[in-house]
């Protein structure tokens, strides 16, 4: 069964192609591992960005920031009740 796909804008068909072909290959466990890694890269990148923003911020700040970038300001609020939003 084909599905529609959006495939990226700098992407050629032909890659798009090899890649789905790649992922086919992998089965289902391998691709779960290669969503897990671009999910850590990606939460990585996300709290070096906060470090950047922030240098100042401890490791706590950190965690709030990256809570709120994440999860949004409800959630931070209700989990951490007692702290003050900081900036992202």
């Amino acid at each position: 069964m084909q599905r529609n796909r959006h495939i990226a804008a700098d992407t050629s068909p032909e890659a798009d192609a090899i890649q789905v072909a790649a992922y086919r290959r992998m089965g289902g466990l391998g691709r779960a591992q290669v969503m897990f890694r671009l999910t850590d890269t990606t939460r990585r990148t996300a709290m070096a960005g906060v470090r950047n923003r922030h240098p100042n911020y401890d490791d706590r700040q950190l965690l709030l920031a990256l809570a709120r970038l994440l999860h949004g300001d409800e959630l931070v609020r209700r989990t951490w009740p007692e702290s003050e939003l900081v900036d992202p």
